[in-house]
């Protein structure tokens, strides 16, 4: 049986993996697998660490599109996967990669999911996470300073100078493609109820 694979959209710090996450804690005793897009940045070796700081990493174009459409037809055909790790200190790929095995359903998360055609229609659920902009941007702040050791400075730089205009570009036209839209973000307990919902109805080969 093809696995469910459900695409998870949305700005930068909208709440994403909030949302995967309690989709598939919902899904159980249905085996999840999570595939996040920020493992297919291209791998810029040939540029300095000072380059790759300046590359614009919120563009169609930073992305390995074309591994992901493999990795997902892979997964779709029940075939394990070995997906990059991605190193957002270094703006590189990490030596090791990270196994991923097939599972019931796909989790796939990324600012940028819903842009290229191939990854929508990979897509059997697609969920954009809807989140107001001053609110990601301090979910952004928090995290790059934390996780990513980045200087506040840097940050606000990066997003007045790509992440807000790519958003505006890219990520925000893409809701017109998703079939379901989850406003305020990862706390809309009532919105994810009814995506898991429809969800568990689609897995049980009902119609929704």
């Amino acid at each position: 049986m093809k696995p469910l694979i459900i695409g998870i959209a949305g700005g930068t710090g909208s709440g994403k993996s909030t949302v995967a996450r309690r989709i598939a804690e919902a899904l159980t005793p249905a085996s999840v697998a999570f595939i996040d897009m920020d493992a297919y940045y291209r791998n810029f070796v040939e540029l300095s660490l000072d380059e790759r700081r300046k590359v614009n990493w919120d563009h169609p174009e930073s992305f390995d599109t074309n591994l992901l459409v493999h990795h997902l037809d892979q997964l779709a055909a029940r075939v394990p996967i070995d997906k990059p790790v991605y190193d957002f200190v270094r703006h590189l790929r990490a030596e090791e990669s990270k196994p991923v095995a097939p599972a019931d359903v796909i989790v796939l998360d990324g600012i940028l999911l819903f842009v290229d055609q191939r990854v929508r229609e990979r897509c059997d659920v697609k969920v954009f996470v809807d989140t107001d902009a001053d609110e990601r941007l301090i979910r952004r702040i928090r995290r790059d300073m934390k996780v990513r050791g980045r200087p506040l400075e840097e940050i606000l730089d990066q997003y007045l100078t790509t992440v807000q205009p790519m958003h505006l570009q890219f990520v925000e036209p893409s809701k017109r493609y998703a079939d379901l839209v989850i406003p305020r973000g990862g706390h809309n307990a009532v919105a994810i109820d009814l995506i898991i919902a429809t969800i568990l109805r689609r897995l049980q080969g009902q119609p929704t």
